[in-house]
């Protein structure tokens, strides 16, 4: 097979085109980052004042303990809304990246390929037997990268539904002592 200058401007010209691509997700992934940041950060200078005062107002100490315990609540919430989102934009993100480099690694296996059968192809008279070890120890290597893909893809999904479940787990207990605290105040 020969590879020429017209095939390595074209696959450099898609390398370029799914870099920038890349590079753009990226880009509005922190984007979306710094806007929530910013507007989280503005709310919690807001709150805060608002907070103080609320402290300040109290007369007594049982009304200031029950000030801050009415304080708590709406901040774990935010709080766990705040990770939510953070969670939400680096999972989009990571999604958006992977289905690029899967069509990239999909890409480059079809094009080796294309290469080997071509290769196998004009290979000379009285090569079968070499062409079928070739054909086959190929074939196996393909077999293991796509089972070494499920297992990552299986890994990566429960690793993610862990975190799910011990965050979920997490935001149980925290209700769950804030109900017993607000019970004995």
């Amino acid at each position: 097979m020969n590879f020429n200058a017209e095939q390595f401007t074209a696959t450099q010209q898609a390398n370029l085109t799914a870099a920038s691509g890349l590079s753009q997700s990226a880009f509005a992934s922190f984007e979306r980052l710094v806007e929530l940041n910013m507007a989280a950060g503005k709310a919690a200078v807001g709150e805060s004042f608002a907070n103080m005062q609320a402290l300040m107002a109290a007369k007594s100490p049982q009304d200031l303990m029950a000030v801050q315990a009415a304080l708590v609540q709406p901040a774990f919430e935010k709080s766990v809304s705040y990770g939510r989102h953070i969670a939400d934009i680096v999972n989009s993100t990571g999604a958006q990246l992977s289905k690029a480099v899967e069509s990239k690694m999909a890409e480059s296996e079809q094009a080796v390929k294309s290469l080997v059968e071509t290769s196998l192809k004009n290979a000379p008279a009285g090569s079968e037997a070499a062409v079928a070890v070739i054909k086959t120890a190929y074939e196996a290597s393909q077999t293991a990268a796509e089972t070494l893909k499920k297992v990552a893809k299986q890994a990566a999904d429960s690793a993610e539904a862990s975190v799910k479940a011990a965050t979920a787990q997490a935001e149980a207990s925290v209700k769950a002592a804030m109900g017993k605290a607000k019970a004995k105040a």
